[in-house]
């Protein structure tokens, strides 16, 4: 009698769950579904794994997303000492590119300067500047490389072939970097439970995602300011058509009761303003917040 009273106790739990989750998804559903774009999503509870997705058979371009993932590269290669935060990287002025997001370069136009990792990490996470992040590409030895190290620790649902300069040179290169939500969670996933970096490692990256200065208008918008959001936006910026390829943001979202998610928005080929973009984002985010707040 007491084990069919447990059984019951336990499948009715799961109805809940199951029924929770499912209310979850049809509010996301409903701020997505008169959107002129294709929008993909994933959220996971980071203390028992409860995930949802929505569209996640799309390959979504990334754009500045990538950022993390070439971050969690980099600091494999200090972990393993071939790499050091306080080394100096010299900076070139065939480096500094013109006509691209950079805060670098408004710092040190001229380049000819010698950067430690750590500033050029800093740059390329927290202000999601464009040359800090090929630089980082050409430390690491290519996109080749960051991919490689990716897919090795088990995450293969993306794909990270091109440079920024590369994407800069024609609009569709930057479909080739490319990920489902869930891979993007996923890879979060196993930031947060300290299964990739060493403790110093981590504690810089989260550092800096949580205080990067870029995004504050998707994801973050919304949320009380009492929620700590480590968090990697990107942004395509739209073709003479009014088409945007991309507005994206992930993150891993703390509540003040101390539970965690990890959430992935991806915003794909959208003919929507940019704020509307931004809105939804922020709407699905909000939702989610909500939902895990109340469990």
């Amino acid at each position: 009698m007491r084990f069919s009273l447990f059984v019951l106790l336990i499948f009715i739990k799961s109805i809940t769950v199951y029924s929770q989750t499912d209310q979850l998804k049809a509010q996301i559903e409903e701020i997505i579904k008169s959107k002129k774009a294709t929008v993909g999503v994933a959220v996971m509870d980071l203390k028992n794994k409860e995930t949802l997705t929505i569209n996640n058979e799309v390959h979504y371009a990334m754009q500045s997303v990538f950022k993390f993932h070439l971050a969690l590269a980099i600091l494999n290669q200090v972990d393993k000492g071939k790499l050091s935060l306080n080394q100096k990287i010299y900076v070139s002025k065939g480096d500094i590119r013109p006509n691209t997001w950079s805060p670098l370069r408004e710092k040190y136009p001229d380049g000819n300067v010698n950067l430690t990792l750590s500033e050029i990490l800093t740059y390329s996470v927290a202000q999601s500047d464009n040359n800090a992040c090929d630089i980082l590409f050409k430390v690491m030895g290519g996109s080749k490389k960051v991919n490689e190290y990716i897919h090795n620790l088990g995450v293969k649902d993306v794909s990270i072939v091109a440079t920024e300069a590369q994407m800069h040179s024609d609009w569709n290169i930057q479909y080739t970097n490319w990920s489902t939500p869930l891979a993007a969670t996923s890879l979060l996933e196993k930031f947060y439970k300290k299964q990739i970096l060493s403790k110093t490692s981590q504690d810089f990256l989260w550092k800096i995602m949580v205080e990067t200065t870029t995004g504050s208008t998707k994801i973050k918008a919304l949320l009380p300011k009492t929620a700590t959001i480590a968090h990697k936006s990107g942004w395509s910026g739209s073709n003479d058509a009014g088409l945007t390829a991309a507005t994206n943001d992930i993150a891993i979202v703390t509540l003040p009761s101390g539970s965690q998610f990890a959430i992935a928005i991806f915003v794909k080929n959208s003919t929507e303003t940019e704020a509307t973009n931004d809105l939804m984002i922020a709407e699905i985010s909000k939702a989610t917040y909500d939902y895990f707040a109340k469990k």
